[in-house]
C-alpha cells in the first residue's frame, strides 16, 4: 500500500499552522523570560515584593516604560499576577505566584528554568554561520555562541550537579563512592567541565579529592576558576585550558567522567581513547550523556523533538568545526556510544540503572 498523509499520522495545514503559531507564542514568553531574568526583574520582585513599573525600573536600574511593558506582557501571558488590572498603568503592581522563584529565580532548584531561556537565546545568537554551516558543510565554533550558551548550559546542568551527582550518580558505582572518600586522596579528572560546577560539587561531597577540570574554552575555564573561589574549594579545585590527551597526565587519576559533552565531540572516540589513558589499567570512567530512543522514530516524542532541536542549532554545528568529524550531534543513541567506547579501546561498557528522563549514564572499563 502506498504511504499517504494519512497512514503516516501526518497533521492536516490547519492544525500544523495553529501548532506553529502556539510555538511563536511560546518562543516569545521563552525570550521575555530571558529578559526578566538578566535584568534581575524577577530577583527584584522575590526579594522586593510586589511592585508598580517604577517600583520595578528603580530596583534594577532600568527604563520604567520598558519595564511597564514586560511587566503587562507577563501578566498578560499568566507569568506574573496583578494586583489591581483596571488601575493607571503606572499604578498596578505585579508580584510573582508563590512558588514561581524556584523556577525563575532560585539557580539551585530542580525546577529551574531560566537557564533553559539563557541557553536557548545563545543556540540562536549565530543564525547567519548556522545559515552558511548549513550550506558548506562546516561548522560553528562554540565561542561564536557566546556567554549566554555557556551560562545557559551550565545553569540548566547545576541543579542536577547539586542534589543528583554525589546523592545518586556516584553512589551508584560503589567502587569509585568508597575510593573518593578513601586515602590516599583520589584524583579526580573532569573533562568537558564547562562552568565548573560538576567539579565543585564533587570536591564539596567528598573533602578528600582534588579535582582538575579540562577544557578548551578560555572564558569558561576563567569562569569556573571563579566559582571554585567563591564556593570555597579552589584549593582542592583546578581548571585548565588543556587537552586531556597530553601524555603528561597518563595515569594520574583514579577516576574521570564527563557529563553532557562526549555527542559534541568532532572527535569522540580519541577523548574517550584519553580519558581511559588518564586512569591507567582497569580504571573506572563515567560518561553521562543524552538519554534518546535506540532507533528513529517519526513522529518522536517530546523528549526526542527536544534532542533533536538542540542538535540543528548548537550540537552538531559545533562538533563539525574540525574536519574530519564523527558529526554525532546530540542524538548519541546507545550503540554508537558503545560503538565509540569499544574503538577507545574500553573492555567493559554498562548502562548504570539510574532513573533520568533525559540522561543515560554509562560505565567505562578500560
Amino acid at each position: 500500500m502506498q504511504a499517504t498523509d494519512q497512514t503516516i499520522g501526518a497533521a492536516s495545514p490547519d492544525a500544523l499552522a495553529e501548532r506553529l503559531f502556539g510555538a511563536t507564542i511560546a518562543a516569545m514568553d521563552l525570550f521575555a523570560v530571558y529578559l526578566g531574568d538578566r535584568l534581575g526583574y524577577y530577583r527584584a520582585l522575590a526579594e522586593g515584593g510586589p511592585a508598580t513599573s517604577d517600583a520595578l525600573a528603580q530596583r534594577t536600574g532600568t527604563a520604567e516604560r520598558y519595564a511597564r511593558e514586560w511587566l503587562e506582557q507577563q501578566a498578560v501571558t499568566g507569568v506574573l499576577a496583578v494586583e489591581n488590572p483596571d488601575a493607571p498603568a503606572t499604578e498596578r503592581r505585579y508580584w510573582l505566584p508563590a512558588g514561581y522563584e524556584a523556577v525563575l529565580v532560585d539557580p539551585d532548584s530542580p525546577t529551574a528554568m531560566a537557564p533553559m531561556a539563557q541557553i536557548f537565546a545563545g543556540c540562536v545568537r549565530p543564525l547567519p554561520q548556522l545559515l552558511e554551516a548549513f550550506r558548506t558543510g562546516g561548522g560553528v565554533p562554540f565561542e561564536e555562541y557566546g556567554t549566554d550558551l555557556a551560562e545557559g548550559q551550565a545553569g540548566t546542568t547545576r541543579p542536577q550537579f547539586r542534589h543528583l551527582l554525589t546523592q545518586e550518580w556516584l553512589p551508584a558505582m560503589p567502587d569509585v563512592h568508597a575510593r573518593l572518600q578513601a586515602d590516599p586522596p583520589a584524583r579526580v579528572a573532569d573533562i568537558g567541565m564547562g562552568l565548573g560546577w560538576s567539579s565543585i560539587a564533587i570536591a564539596q561531597a567528598y573533602p578528600k579529592v582534588r579535582v582538575d577540570g579540562f577544557d578548551l574554552d578560555d572564558a569558561s575555564v576563567t569562569a569556573a576558576r571563579a566559582n571554585a573561589e567563591a564556593a570555597g574549594v579552589a584549593d582542592r579545585v583546578a581548571f585548565h585550558v588543556r587537552d586531556a590527551g597530553d601524555a603528561d597526565l597518563a595515569g594520574r587519576y583514579d577516576f574521570a567522567l564527563a557529563v553532557e559533552c562526549i555527542h559534541d565531540m568532532p572527535n569522540p572516540i580519541a577523548v574517550l581513547d584519553a580519558m581511559r589513558r588518564l586512569l591507567g589499567e582497569g580504571g573506572p570512567v563515567l560518561v553521562v550523556d543524552e538519554k534518546v530512543a535506540d532507533r528513529f522514530t517519526a513522529p518522536g516524542d517530546d523528549v526526542e523533538r527536544y534532542m533533536y532541536g538542540f542538535s540543528i542549532l548548537h550540537c552538531l554545528p559545533v562538533g563539525m568545526t574540525e574536519q574530519p568529524s564523527a558529526a554525532t550531534g546530540t542524538v548519541m543513541r546507545e550503540a554508537t556510544m558503545r560503538l565509540y567506547a569499544e574503538e577507545a579501546g574500553f573492555r567493559r561498557i554498562e548502562v548504570l540503572p539510574i532513573a533520568h528522563d533525559f540522561f543515560r549514564f554509562y560505565r567505562l572499563t578500560g
